[in-house]
């Protein structure tokens, strides 16, 4: 079952205020077609909660390498 949700309703699941995801990253960092749809005869943008969620719990799990050889986990 897909989750669709307009940006006050994904605002409220990140940590990212509405505007700023219909500003920002609507274009730099969501995907249409992936994170978001167009529904045709409407400017309403509609974004799927699966896909952020998925592509969102990847990014939280970032290594980061140090100079000793050893790994942060960030």
């Amino acid at each position: 079952m897909i989750t669709y949700m307009q940006a006050a309703e994904l605002a409220t699941r990140i940590p990212y205020k509405a505007r700023y995801i219909n500003d920002y990253l609507k274009d730099r960092v969501f995907i249409e077609g992936t994170h978001y749809v167009r529904f045709p005869g409407s400017r309403r943008i509609m974004y799927i909660w699966e896909a952020i969620q998925t592509d969102y719990l990847k990014q939280t799990a970032v290594e980061i390498p140090m100079a000793n050889g050893g790994v942060c986990h960030g």
